[in-house]
């Protein structure tokens, strides 16, 4: 986990949040004359989703744009991570749940699921240049597509939200306090001012944290202006904090395996079980940047290929996604871990796909099975809570697009801190900065 520092300084864009998907992103994707044609997805982690025509029928017209209200509009942008979709393959694991209007679908591709039970206080400004980086330029990359804000949400009304404020409990013997940071996805200076506000790093963005431990939860890249900006300054911060006797580590998300894929594999067909689907497809089409693939070294490659995909520190059992798949990888966090680094390692783009499509699946410990859910992963691999990241907290509480009392749009921040959910155990992190949310970075344990 401490390997080597950032890169030289490179050019940064400025931080836009309401791109649409743009049209080159919307070709077919198919390696031969078929029935069925390709739209898009969700912009969360979406492929290529299939949709049969009898002969002779036309293709389905895209809904107006900015249909917020519409749950149910059947363009294939705001097709969400609907994990109760029958002819979803990566569909959550409680088949027998009905589908809630306005639920959001999974945009992992392939075949049926494997599992059952898957369905700050105001930060400071960042330095004005940080280390890495230069200026923000004018206009941003070519192929900018972060996530759209008009998106479908989870409306349940019974979820919990709680202040990111640690519990008062000493750290193990010898080991500093615990921190964990949601998905990035780009985002360099929330990123930077976030760490700042928990006094993580000084002023000029290097570790002051001493033996405190820090947890990255994956998703460093795609949708936002600076991927490799943000890798080079954790990877930087590894050094620097096991330098001081602390450290700063990350989990493996499904944008890290989406993004090596995208390098590795190209345009090459993969098996995805609902069509031809390729890693360079599917990259484009859940943000992939295109300065972010220019950028992109094999020390970054290596890295990223090299991350662990759970953990567990001090009864928290850490990983990306909000799913049970991890349990088709092992028994033990130790199994686990081998056998994705193996699957990498393999450089197969069947086996590297099917990874990507189980680390996709989301919203396993929302419902009424939630809990039984993340007590089987806490039974199986230890801990007393799971904290994951993936799942946009906006789409746990129902509020993207949310209306103040005068019926405005509210376009403030709409997540104040971790959500405490599943008969409070879980935590989720993803504080959705894509979107209208803020990027999260909180203490452990939580108080209940």
């Amino acid at each position: 986990m401490t390997q080597g520092a950032g890169q030289g300084p490179v050019v940064r864009t400025a931080t836009l949040r309401d791109f649409r998907v743009p049209p080159y992103a919307q070709v077919p994707v198919q390696s031969q004359p078929c029935s069925e044609e390709y739209v898009l997805a969700h912009p969360e982690d979406s492929v290529p989703q299939p949709v049969s025509r009898l002969p002779g029928e036309s293709a389905p017209q895209p809904a107006p744009a900015d249909r917020s209200d519409d749950p149910d509009r059947a363009d294939a942008t705001d097709q969400a991570d609907d994990p109760d979709r029958g002819d979803d393959p990566g569909q959550a694991d409680d088949p027998g749940r009905p589908a809630p209007a306005a639920e959001a679908a999974d945009g992992g591709p392939g075949t049926a699921p494997d599992r059952t039970g898957d369905s700050v206080p105001q930060a400071p400004q960042a330095p004005r240049v940080h280390p890495g980086d230069a200026v923000p330029d004018d206009e941003p990359p070519e192929g900018y597509t972060p996530t759209q804000r008009d998106l479908p949400v989870v409306n349940r009304g019974d979820t919990v939200l709680v202040a990111a404020a640690p519990a008062q409990q000493p750290a193990p013997e010898g080991l500093g306090p615990l921190y964990v940071v949601g998905d990035v996805h780009g985002y360099l200076d929330e990123l930077v001012a976030a760490l700042a506000a928990q006094g993580l790093i000084d002023s000029e963005g290097h570790w002051s944290a001493g033996n405190t431990r820090l947890w990255f939860l994956g998703d460093f890249t795609d949708r936002g202006p600076d991927g490799i900006g943000v890798i080079d300054l954790v990877m930087r911060l590894s050094a620097e904090a096991a330098a001081a006797g602390g450290y700063c580590k990350a989990l493996m998300g499904n944008h890290e395996l989406l993004i090596i894929g995208a390098r590795r594999f190209g345009d090459t067909p993969v098996n995805s079980g609902a069509g031809t689907a390729t890693f360079q497809a599917a990259w484009l089409l859940n943000g992939g940047q295109k300065n972010d693939m220019d950028r992109l070294q094999d020390v970054h490659l290596q890295w990223m290929s090299r991350l662990d995909a759970v953990v567990e520190e001090d009864g928290h059992l850490l990983m990306h996604s909000d799913t049970t798949a991890y349990l088709d990888y092992g028994t033990t966090i130790e199994d686990v871990n081998d056998t994705v680094h193996e699957i990498i390692n393999r450089n197969d783009a069947d086996e590297c796909w099917d990874l990507f499509r189980k680390f996709t699946k989301r919203f396993a410990f929302r419902d009424d099975n939630g809990p039984q859910a993340v007590r089987e992963l806490l039974a199986t691999y230890g801990g007393g809570r799971v904290v994951h990241g993936h799942s946009p907290i906006p789409y746990l509480l129902g509020e993207v697009g949310a209306e103040d009392a005068d019926g405005e749009e509210n376009s403030e921040p709409l997540v104040e801190g971790p959500h405490v959910y599943a008969d409070g155990l879980a935590v989720a992190m993803d504080g959705g900065v894509t979107m209208a949310g803020r990027l999260l970075v909180a203490q452990l344990p939580l108080e209940a």
